[in-house]
């Protein structure tokens, strides 16, 4: 989850901003969640108690997550599971790599999971000659254009047809049509063979049942399935906080993860197993690993002002309200965790500020986002308490503490105040055109690239004040 060192926020957004396609696609996917998740929420007539019930859930396992972390380990070690649990991704990455030397695995087959994008998975068993494919269609469309995901729960959502027909064509020796029934004929027939051939498969984890040991994947595509049943050792990745104490509790979080994420009443398969295999079972793995991952969620756990964002299930229906991921999609965070959850928790998981400190101003904290999510998170007022800490940190950039140092003088000086609006506004013509300001140098072309500002008024409020105080006061006595 590290920043590229090539990484630009300024350009990254130019980019962005100067792709009409991304931000079409992108508006255009996030409605279609947006609109089918607003449908199915209004059948229940009871979203809110749902929502209040979801976050209650949540907030309990948080404040007892050793609880029922022991109890998630035991049942699956009672199982004949293997539990490691990894403290950071250095470790989950060694772990993994361990148990494919144990076995002299050369390929694995790979279902949708964020975690191991967290720790930059397939990468490191790359670099070790090892073939990944990843199962999951979005998935595999990106890995093979090599670009991490857009989007927590459709990952290739700006990709369209065309573009995918031209990814896929090198594989294929020739031409394909742009079709959907191409297209996904192509991908069938390529991942079908890495099925049946593989021997280890990676999966991520929705949610774990403490109390049954049972691991829970949320997918629309049968790859889930065929990717944990199918290879005989399993590796099944999951973040130390996405537990729930029973299957009751699981009931809840399925229907808000489901009609949150695609606005689905239930996802197309909700797939539970308690590997590995029993003696009489046809299918599942003879070795399961299950490696549970801390990088710093320890710290957040015990960081009371950022908490709550464990709660999270990872639904992405804060992405299909934000203003700027709307604008400009995932890429230009800049980071594996996007949209309004990847401003708060990215510079929580990597506890570096110097270099996700631009990520807490990618956000309009017009608090959408926390009315969309279904487990409550406050995420704009996380927002706002994070661009708190960078600057008591010490991470504000040179120019910005100039700017607010002479913006505290003015504002405390208001005669001074008062000739410097005249100044501008007198000279404001050299910016302006047709009536707005559409010019200027940085740090003001950063806004006005983009978007024009309303001219410095002839006369300001506070000139026009003592005329105004006056009539008030006249009208007071005609009153009486």
């Amino acid at each position: 989850m590290s920043l590229d060192n090539h990484y630009d926020v300024n350009a990254a957004l130019d980019k962005a901003l100067s792709d009409d396609f991304l931000r079409k696609a992108t508006r255009r996917a996030t409605d279609r969640l947006r609109n089918n998740k607003k449908a199915i929420t209004d059948e229940l007539g009871n979203w809110e108690e749902w929502r209040q019930a979801g976050e209650k859930i949540r907030n309990h396992v948080v404040l007892n997550l050793d609880y029922y972390l022991n109890m998630l380990i035991d049942n699956v070690e009672k199982n004949g599971g293997i539990v490691h649990l990894a403290k950071t991704p250095e470790e989950a990455v060694k772990i993994t790599k361990d148990i494919f030397e144990k076995h002299g695995f050369k390929s694995v087959i790979k279902s949708k999971s964020m975690i191991t994008e967290e720790i930059h998975l397939n990468p490191a068993l790359e670099k070790d000659g090892i073939e990944v494919v990843e199962t999951d269609l979005a998935e595999y469309i990106i890995q093979i254009a090599d670009e991490p995901p857009s989007h927590i729960i459709v990952p290739a959502m700006h990709k369209n047809r065309d573009q995918i027909a031209k990814l896929f064509e090198p594989i294929a020796g020739h031409p394909l049509e742009s079709d959907t029934p191409t297209l996904t004929k192509f991908a069938r027939e390529q991942l079908r063979q890495k099925f049946l051939a593989s021997k280890i498969g990676i999966t991520g984890c929705n949610f774990a049942v403490a109390d049954t040991g049972t691991i829970t994947m949320v997918t629309n595509e049968g790859n889930g399935r065929m990717t944990s049943t199918i290879p005989e050792v399993q590796i099944t990745m999951m973040g130390m906080e996405r537990i729930v104490p029973s299957f009751k509790e699981l009931s809840v979080l399925l229907n808000l993860l489901a009609r949150s994420a695609t606005g689905q009443r239930l996802s197309v398969y909700t797939t539970m197993t308690t590997p590995p295999r029993r003696e009489e079972e046809l299918d599942g793995p003879k070795e399961w690993h299950l490696v549970i991952l801390d990088h710093n969620r320890s710290e957040i756990l015990g960081d009371e002002e950022f908490r709550s964002s464990l709660r999270c299930i990872r639904c992405g229906a804060c992405f299909n309200v934000c203003p700027v991921y709307r604008q400009v999609g995932g890429h230009a965070y800049g980071s594996v965790y996007s949209g309004p959850i990847g401003v708060v928790i990215t510079p929580l998981l990597e506890q570096d500020y110097e270099k996700w400190g631009h990520l807490p101003y990618f956000s309009s904290l017009c608090a959408a986002c926390a009315e969309a999510c279904p487990v409550r998170i406050p995420l704009h007022d996380l927002i706002v308490k994070h661009r708190d800490r960078k600057v008591l940190k010490g991470h504000t950039p040179g120019l910005e503490k100039k700017i607010f140092k002479y913006y505290g003088y003015y504002f405390s000086h208001p005669k001074t105040l008062n000739k410097f609006i005249r100044l501008g506004s007198k000279f404001q013509f050299i910016l302006m055109r047709n009536g707005r300001i559409n010019g200027g140098p940085p740090p003001l072309s950063n806004w006005t690239n983009s978007k024009t500002l309303p001219p410095v008024a002839k006369q300001t409020f506070r000139d026009q004040w003592p005329e105004l105080k006056k009539s008030l006061e006249n009208m007071k006595r005609g009153d009486k």
